[in-house]
């Protein structure tokens, strides 16, 4: 959803990135699908903001009622639509996270994991307010980024991309402190535990933090009504 991954990282090259991970990472991945899984099991309808290829999306669906996914980038819904094949409970659409065209409450849950609330690009206050917007009262609402214990994995994976021409060269002297800098212009940060609570709570939501595998961090709310909004 970032411009940088609109442009570069679109359906089969965005494929090859996961194909380069490391054992390590590869566990960090399974294990952060699993969390999804784990939490959203017996929802009725579920929201994936970025599905990409739809990697996530194909694990989640058997285990739920119905599984849509957005994305900004056509590449990545025709190659969404092919690596789901024929599952009959799984719709994708082109939309932007920040103006979804969904209405009030229409999900059981939304989830936002590897690290989109950085990579997209956008207003992080916009993403999660649409992602608030469209999850019922009393639906769950899951965000995740790196946990800062995978950053010599998450360096070394990226160098891998980068190798592979699939992102420009690091840069060295920026790349530190959980946050990735390419010479071509790319940055991605991550998003910290107090980040993700002031993020929600100034939706007037609670998020609980999970540390999972010692990977990757998870934001989850369970939606309530905002103060601001009762009468």
């Amino acid at each position: 959803m970032g411009g940088y991954y609109r442009k570069n990282l679109v359906g089969t090259d965005l494929q090859r990135v996961y194909e380069l991970a490391s054992p390590r990472i590869r566990r960090y991945l399974r294990a952060e699908i699993q969390n999804v899984v784990d939490r959203v099991r017996g929802s009725g309808r579920i929201l994936e903001l970025g599905c990409g290829y739809g990697r996530v999306l194909g694990e989640v669906a058997p285990h739920v009622g119905r599984a849509v996914g957005i994305d900004i980038t056509r590449g990545n819904l025709r190659s969404a639509a092919s690596y789901l094949g024929t599952r009959p409970n799984c719709d994708l659409a082109l939309m932007n996270a920040v103006q979804l065209g969904f209405g009030d409450a229409q999900f059981d849950a939304t989830i936002c994991v590897q690290n989109g609330i950085c990579a997209f690009g956008v207003n992080p206050s916009r993403l999660v307010a649409e992602a608030l917007r469209v999850t019922r009262e009393g639906g769950r609402i899951l965000f995740s980024t790196y946990s800062p214990r995978i950053w010599p994995d998450r360096l070394e994976w990226f160098r891998s991309q980068a190798e592979a021409g699939l992102i420009g060269a690091l840069d060295d002297s920026q790349t530190k402190e959980g946050t990735i800098v390419c010479q071509d212009g790319l940055r991605l940060p991550t998003a910290s535990a107090e980040e993700f609570r002031a993020l929600f709570g100034d939706h007037g939501q609670r998020a609980q933090i999970r540390e999972i595998d010692r990977s990757s961090v998870f934001a989850e709310v369970t939606k309530r009504e905002s103060p601001r909004q009762v009468r």
